[in-house]
């Protein structure tokens, strides 16, 4: 059951993200298709091996603000440099892990401007979907409603239970759009094109963000579970090869889950820790079902009205947002101004020079936080009764 829930809370919360990325990178229904199915068979394969290889329950996902990038950013690329850009990504996963990249990466990403990015690019999406009441507040009131409810009372299925009132309330309210013809899943091959500006706008802000926001967190999640003598490499190598071997076909980068694997990993799941991994099998069986469904899936999805899907995203992303804002509230100063520049930068949507608005973030907050921590060296040396 945990694993179900952990499908189910995944999928209908991002399934919305996933319309607006298709349509961002100007993809055609069937390389829509092959996109989410690539994903989710990636995910099936490579979360049973590593369940079973460890016996502990790896809930894998995708990386939820490397969407949000691809949102933003998309427009300016064609689909194949989209996908070189992807491919970029997940090779450079790859070696994080196998070379042991990942843990010199995560002691000098400092963890205020790495949470702060993550809420920079959520920022946009949560306000896009609150601004979007007042465009249909019939659908988006109930949503709201529910979201808050199930907060309060079932926060697991708060996402789940936004998406079924505003389902009801667009079936009442006659505001579905005509349904299309569910399309066969086939995996389309889109050939990449690489580009120096995809590799700055989307390559280093998906690898940074699959780091900090997915990785990390996953792995936290997974020791303070008990699960300690899971080791990190495999499971980052794996995913980013199995993230490599599906971006041909449009998949996006793959990592460990954060939210979702705290289902499968506490008591909840199984008294016995032994034993949870049978929720981690479920998962990888729910994604595989969603594979070879993933037409009907989509189809299901464009009926549903523009307004509800924006605040239906903007609903999910809040639990990541509050993650990283509070990410950025820390002791020192120095780190807590360089964070709300990297935030509010990122959140701008800033894109100069051919480099996009998280890069700009994290180059500016880490310059402000190193300048201010400089000045503070100076002033701690300079000798009594001298003027800084």
């Amino acid at each position: 059951m945990a694993g179900l829930i952990a499908v189910t809370v995944s999928a209908a919360s991002n399934l919305p993200l996933f319309v607006q990325m298709f349509g961002a990178l100007q993809l055609t229904p069937e390389q829509s298709v092959s996109s989410l199915a690539s994903m989710y068979v990636a995910l099936a394969i490579s979360g049973a091996i590593l369940c079973l290889t460890f016996r502990a329950p790896v809930i894998l996902g995708w990386n939820t603000a490397g969407l949000a990038v691809l949102i933003a950013e998309g427009p300016r690329f064609t689909p194949g440099e989209a996908v070189g850009a992807l491919l970029l990504a997940a090779l450079a996963l790859t070696l994080i892990g196998l070379t042991g990249l990942f843990d010199w990466i995560a002691r000098r990403l400092p963890p205020p401007l790495a949470a702060a990015l993550l809420a920079g690019v959520l920022l946009p999406f949560v306000l896009r979907g609150i601004s979007a009441i007042p465009m249909a507040p019939a659908l988006l009131i109930p949503m709201l409603v529910a979201y808050l409810l199930g907060r309060a009372f079932a926060p697991r299925w708060a996402v789940p239970l936004a998406l079924l009132a505003g389902l009801s309330a667009a079936i009442l309210t006659g505001a579905m759009h005509p349904g299309s013809a569910p399309r066969p899943v086939h995996f389309t091959f889109t050939a990449p094109t690489f580009s120096m500006r995809a590799f700055v706008a989307v390559t280093v802000p998906s690898v940074l963000l699959a780091v900090a926001s997915q990785h990390l967190p996953g792995l936290a999640i997974l020791s303070a579970s008990g699960y300690r003598h899971v080791p990190p490499r495999p499971l980052v190598a794996l995913t980013g090869l199995a993230g490599l071997l599906a971006a041909p076909f449009g998949s996006v980068t793959l990592n460990l889950g954060a939210i979702t694997a705290a289902i499968c990993t506490g008591p909840e799941a199984h008294p016995e820790p032994e034993k949870r991994y049978i929720a981690g099998l479920t998962c990888a069986a729910g994604y595989l079902t969603l594979s070879l469904n993933a037409g009907v899936v989509l189809g299901w999805v464009s009926v549903l009205p523009g307004p509800l899907l924006l605040g239906l995203a903007g609903l999910a992303l809040l639990g990541p947002l509050l993650m990283g804002r509070e990410g950025t509230m820390v002791a020192e100063r120095r780190w807590r101004e360089a964070a709300l520049l990297t935030l509010v930068v990122t959140a701008s949507g800033l894109t100069w020079l051919g480099v996009s608005a998280p890069v700009w973030g994290l180059i500016l907050g880490w310059s402000l936080a190193t300048a201010r921590g400089w000045r503070e060296r100076r002033t701690e040396i300079e000798p009594p009764g001298t003027t800084p």
